[in-house]
């Protein structure tokens, strides 16, 4: 599509994206929002000109904080939001006066645009689903010969984590503190963590509610799914490491996680889908699955340290996840646990077959005994304070372009103020 907004060849927000989000508008206050090229779309803006009239949706129904009603209203409604939004700035299909009136109700620049947290979520599940990660970390930590529990290719291994330090992009992270037990010692520590690692993952959002008793088949699950985000799982290892047996993450998970601000449709994400891993055995008859349930679109990491320019350390993509988002959803809720609009489930890391595709300090240094050497000379085993984590994902074929933006997020020194 060609529009009569400037729109970068290498824009993750082409005229096909279309993504939904919280800004804060200069002069005018917090609304929901959608980007083309570097120019962010008010909605309540084009409302007030008559768009949106033959849905029966007004001003009002755009200025929110949140996305929550928005997507609760269906992706119906979402989908065809996206195709009015598309004809109006397709080149040609407005009038100039039309252009004029839109330009002065509803657009501005990204960089006077505050993007803010899109989502109310009241849970969050976090999966475990990249077979490359899943037997990275059983080499690291148990028996390399067999370094996938038994359970891991028979379901899609979860736990419920934290929503409440769930975070925007842009957010600033103080170093946790928790229990360690150092190498040689048989009783832990009190301290700060000394290995603070990112988590490359993305999430998706859930746009429709079951009923508590009521399981979401695999055939229906991406009715229930409206879009996905970009997501860091920040991770403490070291706490990690003394704490998760028997029940898994506590402390190491809880402090804080980063989303990227805008929600990308599964319609957007349509022309990059395919086909998964082979999975062998065969999953029992609730998780089978016809057609691709996987999407093909790039995902990188890189680590930008104070007062010097930011590093790729990882170059990853979603396609290697081994368990589908409808059969994570499936198996969450085949035991009849129901799902609430803005709820998130994450992918768990996500790495791909070789090295430079590991979504984790961990595997990228191999638990700290393989440092990364930054070009300023210094090295990396696991996240510094003052480091930023910068983390990127799109999908791109036949000359589309379809992205998620960034989610970033610095790192500051611990607290003050607990005692061993």
């Amino acid at each position: 599509m060609k529009s009569w907004i400037d729109i970068k060849p290498d824009s993750d927000f082409s005229l096909e994206n279309i993504p939904f989000g919280i800004g804060v508008i200069p002069g005018s206050g917090t609304c929901i929002c959608t980007r083309i090229g570097d120019t962010i779309v008010d909605l309540s803006g084009l409302a007030s000109l008559g768009y949106f009239d033959y849905l029966g949706l007004k001003i009002s129904d755009f200025e929110k904080t949140v996305l929550n009603e928005f997507i609760a209203k269906g992706k119906k409604t979402a989908c065809r939001i996206r195709t009015i939004i598309q004809e109006c700035f397709t080149d040609g299909y407005c009038d100039e006066t039309e252009v004029l009136l839109i330009r002065e109700r509803a657009l501005h620049n990204a960089s006077e645009v505050s993007m803010l947290m899109p989502l109310q979520v009241g849970d969050y599940t976090d999966f475990y689903s990249s077979m490359e990660h899943a037997t990275n970390v059983g080499m690291m930590f148990r028996d390399p010969a067999n370094a996938l529990l038994p359970n891991w290719k028979h379901i899609p291994v979860g736990y419920h984590g934290r929503a409440s330090s769930i975070l925007v992009s842009g957010a600033e992270v103080h170093r946790p503190k928790g229990q360690i037990k150092p190498v040689n010692s048989d009783l832990p520590v009190f301290s700060a963590t000394t290995q603070l690692d990112f988590e490359l993952e993305t999430a998706f959002v859930i746009g429709k509610e079951n009923q508590l008793g009521d399981s979401i088949s695999l055939a229906e699950a991406e009715d229930y799914i409206f879009g996905m985000v970009l997501f860091n799982d920040l991770s403490a290892r070291d706490i990690q490491s003394w704490e998760y047996v028997p029940l898994g993450p506590f402390l190491s998970k809880n402090f804080a996680s980063v989303i990227s601000p805008w929600v990308v449709t599964l319609d957007a994400l349509e022309p990059f889908r395919c086909s998964g891993p082979e999975q062998k055995p065969e999953v029992l008859p609730y998780l089978t699955f016809e057609g691709d349930r996987n999407f093909d679109f790039k995902l990188e990491v890189l680590i930008k340290p104070e007062n010097t320019p930011e590093v790729s350390v990882c170059k990853s993509n979603f396609k290697y996840i081994y368990w589908n988002m409808s059969q994570q959803l499936a198996h969450h809720t085949v035991n009849g646990c129901n799902m609430r609009v803005g709820d998130l489930c994450g992918s768990g890391t996500i790495s791909g077959p070789d090295p430079g595709s590991y979504g984790s300090m961990l595997e990228l240094t191999w638990k700290g005994t393989k440092p990364i050497i930054l070009p300023d000379g210094t090295e990396r085993k696991f996240i510094n304070d003052h480091d930023t984590i910068i983390m990127r994902g799109f999908g791109e074929k036949d000359g589309l372009r379809v992205g998620f933006g960034e989610a970033v997020v610095g790192i500051l020194p611990a607290k003050d103020g607990v005692k061993s």
